[in-house]
């Protein structure tokens, strides 16, 4: 019987079940979907690919033909702003992949199931009982055979599905507004060199700056597209959800012109009230990695990375409890992963009240200052020696577009 149960086999859970394995522990894997599946997330940040070092699958990522990614650009009217990792302030890698997550996240897992992981698909995880000296935890298998099984610990991985909080009642309100994003893939067709597509286009609505696009290129001349905004704006568009999304996108000139030959690749989904959180992210054998604990906002391309921390931070913690060592879960886990958690949330709300579109679209940028925002761009979230990480970052924003407002008033646009 495997020590370590794994709920979910995506990035966190692909990296948590690598770690552990190398450390020596039985690792089962179950996963309720069946891989390749398709997932939104796709611009990874240049901190992931150090996480993906340190687990030992760079070579393999690197191999797999991904489009490469140097940076972030944000457009707003006729403001461009962009950043390039490479000028960031942080050590560690200075470029990415942009990722079709049904490949990556089933890449990655496959290098779990390789180095002795079980991994077993369209297996839903449906009851958890931590009151023993052993979890219990039920689930059905692909054939529907109901099983109970009982690990030395349990990593919840489960991403939007969120499976522990929702069985032990962890849920949190969130303190991000409800959003709805609408999203598909397309055949692009965007001619050479209409767009960089070394980076992530992060579009601003013309006229409603807490309404934003993403445009993020893949290498096979496919594109990730879809429209973040409040949910009262987004439903007050009538139509199905393809006429919904393509008439958002025609709203905004840059993306109309480059978008006029586009196809799509399948119907457009979509996703509403993403944000979330927790009351805790660990407890008595168990704890939560990745979006199942908490999932901030898609805009700065976070998730793939917490998820990629979460699980580096939990495996040598895990393998030393069950090795008899004596783990505080708040000040080893929680408050590590947290630290760069509240580093993107500063920058989740700046964003959506306009201040950190300021500082982007501010044409006299201080290099200096410019460096460390582009760090936390690239994710490197973690990095106290940034100012602009950790629980001052948003006060330190907030007084650098303070500064700029002060001295450009219209700079706050419409």
């Amino acid at each position: 019987m495997s020590e370590i149960l794994i709920i979910g086999a995506g990035p966190a859970g692909a990296l948590a079940a690598v770690h552990l394995r190398r450390l020596g522990h039985e690792v089962l894997v179950l996963e309720k979907q069946q891989f390749p599946r398709f997932s939104i997330g796709e611009s990874l940040l240049a901190q992931s690919l150090a996480l993906i070092e340190q687990a030992g699958l760079l070579e393999v990522v690197q191999a797999a033909g991904f489009q490469f990614k140097n940076g972030a650009a944000f457009a707003w009217q006729d403001r461009y702003a962009a950043y390039n990792f490479a000028q960031k302030s942080s050590p560690g890698p200075s470029y990415t992949f942009q990722v079709p997550r049904a490949e990556f996240d089933h890449l990655l897992i496959r290098e779990a199931e390789k180095l002795g992981a079980d991994v077993r698909f369209r297996c839903e995880t449906l009851s958890v009982d931590f009151s023993d000296e052993r979890p219990r935890v039920g689930w059905r298998d692909a054939d529907g055979a109901l099983h109970e099984h009982c690990p030395r610990f349990v990593l919840d991985a489960s991403g939007f599905a969120r499976t522990l909080p929702r069985l032990l009642g962890l849920e949190s309100p969130s303190n991000q507004a409800l959003r709805i994003a609408l999203y598909t893939q397309i055949h692009d067709r965007i001619p050479a060199g209409a767009f960089d597509r070394q980076k992530i286009l992060v579009n601003v609505h013309p006229e409603h700056r807490d309404v934003w696009y993403w445009l993020i290129p893949f290498s096979d001349g496919r594109c990730s597209i879809g429209v973040v905004g409040p949910a009262a704006f987004m439903d007050a568009r009538s139509g199905s959800l393809d006429e919904r999304l393509w008439a958002l996108q025609r709203e905004v000139p840059r993306l109309k012109q480059l978008l006029q030959h586009a196809e799509p690749v399948f119907a457009a989904g979509e996703l509403r009230g993403y944000s979330a959180n927790v009351s805790r992210m660990a407890g008595p054998g168990f704890a939560l990695l990745g979006n199942a604990a908490e999932f901030l906002d898609p805009v700065f391309s976070s998730g793939v990375t917490i998820a990629l921390k979460s699980a580096e931070l939990v495996a040598p913690l895990v393998s030393r409890q069950l090795c008899g060592g004596t783990v505080d879960w708040q000040q080893e886990f929680e408050a590590p992963l947290r630290y760069g958690v509240e580093t993107f949330r500063a920058f989740v709300d700046t964003w959506y009240d306009g201040r950190l579109q300021d500082i982007f679209f501010h044409e006299a940028k201080d290099t200096k200052i410019s460096r460390m925002i582009c760090s936390v761009l690239a994710g490197y979230a973690w990095d106290r020696d940034n100012p602009y990480t950790g629980p001052l970052a948003l006060r330190r924003l907030d007084a650098l577009a303070r500064t700029i407002r002060r001295s450009i008033p219209s700079s706050t646009g419409g």
